[in-house]
């Protein structure tokens, strides 16, 4: 997976949640929880939480600016933006909106879809485009506001879910790449685990036709499967991307896990032999943020000086579909 072509290097990232956050003991007045139940079962202390005011595209855009700023670039640089999330502002995609209020004019911008594994999967996605030599600056955003799609009534899920975006800036290098393997997998079999379904009422239109119409129902989960999968698969998928890239566990110096729950992260590094203080973990200030998690995680951890340019990152999403994947890469320039 080496010298393919143009290298792939991360030179910028950026964050960015909503300003209202919800309490392990806000949660208690709605639903029968409480903070000392729900800290040892998930790790989660807080969440960050969009009002009616805030769009995905707001968030998505104010993450891109700074990851703009961090890497050096100017929005008319930007060849291609990804907006990986399963909750767009609009049905059809909400990648165009950023594009508009970054004034990004000269970039390509669509959707990419893969739930929690999205911010990895669009992170391979892209870098092939680098690699090929089709674009040469890419701006990849993680994002989701997932609070629209919470049963507030269900305190098994309600508890989990948090707002945010993340956002890297990816360039094109010709002195080597920095992404050294990656592996994607999916098990559509499993579907039934986590899903988010649509759900229509057939309406007749002439001559005995009909459509169905409806919408999207609120976010089902099996909580104990979830958990068994991604503590199963997620070392695993690591592995093959540490195959690929022709390292070993040793060789890394973080990992950055989808940010679900302190269990399940507990569980992988266990599983890796990975010490808890190469482990970067924010779950506890904004709960699971889907396909952004990775990249607030990344991006909180660059700003504070703890993941240094040079320093070698895995990270690896995993969550409906249900879709796991991993990548290696350098951080900086």
């Amino acid at each position: 997976m080496k010298d393919i072509g143009a290298g792939v290097i991360i030179t910028g990232c950026g964050s960015a949640t909503p300003r209202q956050i919800l309490t392990n003991d806000d949660l208690s007045q709605m639903v029968d929880t409480s903070d000392e139940w729900i800290r040892p079962r998930t790790g989660i202390k807080t969440r960050h939480l969009a009002s009616i005011d805030n769009s995905l595209a707001q968030l998505g855009a104010k993450a891109a600016s700074d990851a703009l700023l961090m890497a050096g670039l100017k929005a008319s640089d930007i060849d291609l933006i990804v907006l990986a999330t399963s909750t767009a502002d609009d049905l059809f995609g909400s990648a165009c909106q950023i594009q508009s209020l970054l004034g990004a004019s000269r970039a390509v911008a669509f959707d990419l879809t893969a739930a929690c594994s999205g911010f990895v999967f669009g992170l391979i996605t892209v870098a092939q485009f680098i690699r090929m030599g089709v674009y040469r600056n890419v701006l990849l955003i993680g994002g989701d506001i997932l609070s629209r799609w919470v049963d507030w009534s269900d305190r098994n899920t309600c508890i989990l879910f948090g707002d945010g975006a993340g956002a890297v800036v990816c360039q094109g290098s010709d002195e080597g790449d920095r992404l050294f393997g990656f592996e994607m997998c999916s098990d559509g079999t499993l579907n039934s685990y986590l899903n988010l379904p649509y759900q229509g009422q057939s309406k007749p239109l002439v001559n005995e036709l009909s459509v169905a119409q409806g919408g999207y129902q609120l976010i089902s989960m099996n909580g104990r499967e979830v958990y068994r999968f991604a503590v199963a698969k997620v070392p695993e998928v690591i592995e093959k991307a540490l195959f690929r890239a022709e390292m070993v566990i040793e060789d890394l110096d973080w990992l950055i896990l989808h940010q679900a729950n302190q269990r399940i992260m507990d569980a992988v590094a266990s599983r890796l032999n990975i010490p808890n203080e190469k482990v970067i973990s924010n779950v506890a200030h904004y709960g699971n943020t889907s396909a952004a998690s990775i990249p607030i995680a990344l991006d909180e951890s660059v700003r504070k000086g703890k993941i240094k340019p040079g320093d070698r990152v895995a990270i690896s999403g995993f969550g409906a579909g249900l879709t796991w994947g991993a990548a290696i890469f350098q951080w900086g320039k």
